[in-house]
């Protein structure tokens, strides 16, 4: 079978992530001895500097990891809600969304304290060694890729009118980042230098009491004190008004990252595991749980049919999301993914494409879905067009509203550690860039609904129900695939088309296919209410690639689907890692959509 690159394969170690200096900057760690958890920090912290306009320090990340010979965990680097981010002070703005852009869009951030938990406790290099990699490219210059022009220059008036400080790192002299020229962002080199130093000064020798002192100095010290004085500057955001934010010290003193148990769902002999309902994570098990409970069951692969079986799998999943998931105490998740309940949803697939927002009864409890989702998802309000197909880059406004966003890493090592995370927000259209750190705050608070009483409402200490979702499959209970993509919503959409092409189609060498099931065509609907400011939908929308089979097309449409057929090669950026328990062979792709993403290994 042909494919645009080989599946790696090797037995010393493997990265993929969404730029091939994060791979290659992650790989260079296992080379030096370190594991696969040190290598993901390293790599996630090259992500930051080389893209800017998809992840940044001040953002988020959930990780899912499985330690050699110990149990999955999800790490959780969502921040919540500050004390001051109540529904009735943003009312008192003459809001009804939450911006998607701004201060006021800022939860505490949460990827940094997440990186350095996972480096204390599972790593072994001192944080010198792991942050160097980033510090280089932030203060020697990186080639650009074509992206973080493209958006700097669609929010450029933005940036020269309101956010200065951004326009004096992305437009010096007015020109935005191009690419084969160096790009350096030298204030966040400096704030990583003084960062360990500090911490160096604080914690001595020893590697643990260093980690401890960065996370402090995060929380506490110079960072935090840069963080707040950013969120009580009067900012543009969205809203078209300027607005202060509600981040305090109390906030980013009081938070930390934390382990948790993942989600599961067992399927055709896999264990997927998620992270829990405060993430989309659970509508991949959801959209599993839909289909038939054997692969040798499903529709022919690509065909019509299978395309429509999970289109309309998903549109289920999507709105018991929207019904159901958040960070609150009394999620439905095990009715939610249960035989029974399921069985019920999959007889409401019929023939024909559905339009409606049609989440479930689980236990009998009656939905609620917020009156903006309910009037998108009646027509009254916030449809779009269907968007422009792209490689999950984030399609960008001139006020930086962005939806879709972020990057991803996975990685696996000789010992058999595995790791998978998707860094997001924080990215340079969210906010100003703070001068003294180089990079801005995020904007994750627009997941969240003013409207109070739901799963999902803005509530102080409560995460945002973020669209992130790194993936880890066991085969008959042991850890054998870590996988991901960026893409807001469209991330368990195109990641359940990953994990179904890698089972359904060709083994090679010996191993699955990574890199065939990640070029496999793609797809994704809007066909309910998006995680993002304005938070549209497109009833019945569709849009696929355009390697997709014409005739499938052709069926799919007369079935009532409001196709949109994109570029070859616009759906999806996915990564993977795999190991084989039994040879030890490791194996690695990443997708070419993009033009960026790679995977490294031997």
């Amino acid at each position: 079978m042909f494919t645009t690159r080989p599946t790696l394969q090797g037995t010393f170690g493997m990265v993929a992530s969404t730029h091939w200096l994060a791979s290659q900057s992650a790989m260079a760690v296992l080379e030096a001895g370190g594991n696969a958890y040190d290598a993901a920090v390293a790599g996630a912290f090259v992500l930051h500097v080389v893209e800017p306009h998809l992840n940044g320090p001040g953002g988020e990340v959930p990780i899912i990891l499985a330690p050699a010979g110990g149990r999955v965990q999800v790490l959780c680097g969502q921040g919540v809600a500050p004390a001051g981010a109540t529904a009735g002070h943003y009312r008192s703005l003459g809001l009804d969304l939450v911006p998607g852009t701004g201060p006021l869009a800022a939860a505490v951030p949460g990827a940094f304290d997440a990186w350095m938990t996972l480096l204390r406790d599972h790593g072994t290099l001192p944080l010198a060694d792991v942050l160097r990699f980033a510090i280089g490219y932030a203060e020697d210059g990186h080639a650009p890729v074509e992206r973080i022009g493209a958006t700097v220059e669609t929010v450029r008036e933005l940036f020269e009118t309101e956010w200065t400080s951004s326009a004096e790192l992305y437009l010096p002299g007015g020109k935005a980042p191009t690419p084969g020229e160096l790009w350096r962002n030298p204030a966040l080199a400096a704030t990583w230098r003084r960062l360990i130093a500090e911490a160096e000064d604080e914690g001595g020798d020893e590697r643990t009491a260093q980690i401890e002192a960065a996370r402090r100095i995060w929380r506490e010290g110079f960072v935090a004190e840069a963080v707040v004085a950013q969120s009580n500057r009067p900012t543009m955001d969205t809203s078209g008004e300027r607005h202060t934010g509600t981040l305090t010290a109390g906030d980013l003193a009081g938070w930390s990252a934390a382990y948790e148990e993942p989600a599961t769902y067992e399927w055709d002999g896999w264990t997927l595991c998620k992270a829990g309902p405060w993430s989309q994570g659970p509508a991949f098990l959801q959209q599993l749980a839909l289909l038939p409970s054997s692969a040798a069951d499903l529709p022919a692969y690509g065909s019509a049919d299978y395309v429509h079986r999970l289109v309309e799998g998903t549109k289920l999943a999507m709105a018991d999301r929207e019904a159901w998931y958040g960070d609150a105490d009394d999620v439905p998740l095990a009715t939610l993914l249960s035989k029974a309940y399921n069985t019920e949803r999959r007889a409401l697939i019929g023939a024909s494409a559905s339009r409606t927002l049609r989440p479930g009864r689980p236990d009998g409890r009656t939905p609620r879905i917020s009156a903006h989702a309910t009037a998108v998802a009646a027509g009254e309000t916030g449809h779009l067009p269907p968007p422009r197909a792209g490689a999950g880059e984030p399609t960008v406004a001139k006020d930086g509203g962005t939806r879709g966003d972020t990057c991803h890493i996975d990685v696996v090592d000789q010992w058999g550690n595995m790791v998978s995370a998707t860094p997001s927000g924080g990215w340079l259209q969210s906010n100003p860039v703070i001068p003294e750190l180089g990079f801005p705050l995020g904007t994750r608070l627009q997941m969240m609904w003013i409207e109070e009483g739901l799963p999902n409402s803005l509530r102080p200490g409560r995460r945002p129900r973020t669209t992130l979702t790194p993936s880890l499959a066991l085969r008959d209970g042991v850890p054998v695939l870590a996988f991901g993509t960026p893409g807001g919503d469209q991330q368990d959409q195109w990641q359940l088309h990953f994990f179904l092409a890698l089972v359904l189609r060709a083994r090679v060498r010996g191993g699955y296919d990574l890199q065939g099931a990640i070029d496999a065509p793609n797809w994704h609907t809007d066909s309910f209410p998006g995680s993002f400011y304005p938070r549209a939908m497109v009833p019945g929308g569709l849009t696929v690639e355009g390697r997709t089979d014409p005739e499938t097309v052709a069926e799919l449409r007369r079935r009532g689907h409001e196709v949109m057929v994109g570029d070859d090669w616009s759906e999806g950026r996915l990564c993977a890692v795999a190991r084989d328990p039994g040879t030890g062979v490791l194996s690695a792709a990443a997708n070419p959509r993009g033009m960026q993403g790679y995977a490294v290994g031997r």
